[in-house]
C-alpha cells in the first residue's frame, strides 16, 4: 500500500527551495527543481542520492531498489534498465502536471506576469508516449512505475514566435505544490487503471479518446500499449476503425 506523505514532500520543497515560499528569487532556481523536490521526497537520505550502479549513476539506490525519476525522454533509460532490472527492483518515478498555474517571464527583462491557472487538467493518460517507448520492459518482474500528479507552478519563458510569443515558447521551470495522487504500475493488470470507466463493452480509438479526454494519437498509442500487454485486445472492425474490448 502506497500513501502520500504531504509533510514529508513539503519538507523536501522547502530543502530544494531553501525556504522561499514566493515566486520571487524564481531565476536562482535549477532548471530540474521537479526532479530534485521528487528525489529527496521518495528518498530524503542523500546518501543514497547519485550511486553509481553497473556502470551508469542511479538517481537513488539504498542497495536493495532504485529509483529514476525521469520528466520526460524514457528511450533513454533503455541502457540503464538493460543494466538495473537483472540486479533488484526499479521504480521509475514520472511526474505529470494535474493543476498548473502558469507564469510568463520576460528573458529581456526578467518581469514576470501574475500566474494564472491552466484550464487543462493532467491526468495519467498523458504517459502513453513515454511508456510505450519502453514496453518491451513493461512486463519485466522487477520494473515498477509511479505516474505522480502533482499541482505546480510552471514558469514559460516569453520567447515563441507568434506576436504575443507564447506559441513555440521554452518553459523555464516547474516548481510542484502538491502530490494530488500517485498511480502505482506494478504489475500488468494495473493498467487496468487507465482504461476509463465510461467505455462501452466494445470501443474503438475514438470512443477511448473521448472516455479518457485525450486526443486519438495518444489514444491509438495507450492502446497499442494495453494490447501489448494483454489488457486490451481487437475483436473486428467497424468501418475503417479497429474495435477493442478488455481481455479476460
Amino acid at each position: 500500500m502506497h500513501t502520500i506523505d504531504n509533510q514529508r514532500f513539503e519538507q523536501a520543497r522547502q530543502l530544494i527551495l531553501g525556504g522561499e515560499k514566493t515566486r520571487l528569487g524564481i531565476g536562482t532556481l535549477s532548471e530540474k527543481t521537479t526532479h530534485a523536490i521528487l528525489k529527496h521526497y521518495y528518498e530524503p537520505d542523500a546518501r543514497w542520492h547519485e550511486v553509481p550502479v553497473a556502470g551508469s549513476v542511479a538517481d537513488v539506490c539504498d542497495g536493495a531498489r532504485i529509483l529514476e525519476i525521469q520528466t520526460a525522454g524514457f528511450n533513454r533509460l533503455r541502457e540503464k534498465l538493460d543494466k538495473f532490472l537483472p540486479l533488484m527492483p526499479v521504480t521509475i518515478i514520472y511526474p505529470i502536471p494535474h493543476v498548473k498555474y502558469v507564469s510568463w517571464i520576460d528573458p529581456e527583462t526578467g518581469a514576470m506576469s501574475d500566474r494564472h491557472k491552466s484550464p487543462k487538467k493532467g491526468s495519467g493518460y498523458e504517459a502513453f508516449r513515454e511508456l510505450y517507448r519502453i514496453r518491451p520492459y513493461l512486463r519485466h518482474p522487477n520494473l515498477n512505475i509511479c505516474l505522480v500528479l502533482l499541482d505546480m507552478d510552471e514558469f514559460r519563458l516569453l520567447d515563441g514566435w507568434s506576436r504575443n510569443k507564447k506559441r513555440g515558447s521554452h518553459r523555464y521551470d516547474r516548481i510542484p505544490l502538491s502530490i494530488h495522487r500517485e498511480i502505482w504500475l506494478e504489475q500488468p493488470e494495473d493498467y487496468m487503471q487507465l482504461l476509463p470507466i465510461e467505455l462501452p463493452e466494445r470501443f474503438t480509438t475514438k470512443d477511448y479518446a473521448k472516455a479518457a479526454k485525450v486526443s486519438s494519437s495518444l489514444a491509438s498509442t495507450g492502446l497499442l500499449m494495453l494490447m501489448e500487454l494483454g489488457i486490451v485486445r481487437r475483436v473486428g472492425k467497424t468501418g475503417n476503425a479497429y474495435l477493442y474490448e478488455v481481455a479476460e
